[in-house]
């Protein structure tokens, strides 16, 4: 699906659902990523997979848009997971230390097999 600069995709794959995100999450679209991130989140009930690789660059209210799905899917039993984010946006996400908020992989696979938070 396609919205205002972003498009993304969702697959089932082994009882986790996989949400891809591409685009340039920033201030034009972040209000869009927040929702189909929360979105996912609250309706997943398990393993939620953000699989990161398409996102060429996310500003600070994009790791925002992550910590409210995380809240949000929260209450219905969700654990967020964070898959192939390239070099520029694994290291923002080790200063900002998103990375111990939340399980990053290199690889969907990878991620699937991480224990919860």
């Amino acid at each position: 699906m396609r919205v205002a600069g972003l498009s993304w995709k969702t697959e089932l794959r082994d009882g986790a659902l996989v949400v891809a995100v591409s685009g340039l999450i920033d201030e034009t679209t972040v209000v869009d990523f927040a929702e189909i991130l929360g979105r996912h989140a609250e309706n997943c009930g398990g393993t939620m997979v953000v699989d990161l690789s398409g996102i060429a660059s996310m500003s600070s209210r994009g790791l925002r848009a992550l910590s409210l799905a995380q809240r949000r899917g929260a209450k219905a039993g969700t654990q967020i997971r964070l898959a192939r984010p390239n070099p520029a946006l694994r290291e923002q996400l080790s200063i900002s230390r998103y990375d111990i908020l939340f399980p990053v992989a290199e690889t969907i696979e990878d991620a699937l097999k991480l224990g919860d938070n």
